[in-house]
């Protein structure tokens, strides 16, 4: 079974209770407690796009936002990776709702175009780094098109004043 980067979109309230209960946080996890349009699966792409926004010489306080569109700011609930069918190298994490509306921002100052041509001019790069997820396919457009999508997925968890909840399944 693949193991890949999962987002949900929960209220924050839910946030708070799964912080203290391994059933919510599990019942989040296993994709029970939000819509399916609530969910983003992010396949094996967050390392190339990490790479890639350093690539594009992002300064290093939006960088930093970046990254926690994937690592989040910490673990959700410690109890839970005691849990059967955990990942113990990738604890769950969370964002509040304040902290989702400054990555979804820092998301916006790049474009799906400018990672495309990013990618495009760096392929042999990005192979090199070990960071494509599948070295046969060409990576600009699923990089562009993951980029978009979570830019989607933040803005909307942003509108909506909700928080993200990260983990690799």
């Amino acid at each position: 079974m693949a193991v890949t980067q999962q987002l949900a979109r929960i209220p924050a309230a839910l946030l708070t209770t799964c912080r203290h209960s391994v059933p919510d946080l599990d019942r989040v996890c296993s994709f029970q407690s939000a819509p399916p349009e609530d969910h983003l699966d992010l396949d094996w792409w967050p390392a190339a796009l990490k790479a890639t926004w350093t690539l594009l010489g992002t300064n290093p306080d939006t960088l930093g936002l970046l990254h926690r569109a994937f690592d989040g700011d910490q673990e959700v609930n410690p109890a839970y990776r005691d849990a059967p069918d955990t990942i113990w190298e990738h604890p769950v994490t969370a964002l509040e709702p304040d902290r989702v509306a400054e990555v979804a921002a820092a998301l916006h100052t790049i474009t799906a175009e400018t990672i495309r041509s990013a990618v495009s001019a760096n392929r042999d790069l990005l192979a090199a780094a070990g960071v494509l997820p599948d070295p046969v396919v060409h990576p600009a457009e699923p990089l562009a098109a993951t980029h978009a999508a979570l830019q989607s997925f933040l803005a909307q968890a942003a509108h909506r004043r909700l928080a993200i909840v990260q983990w690799w399944d």
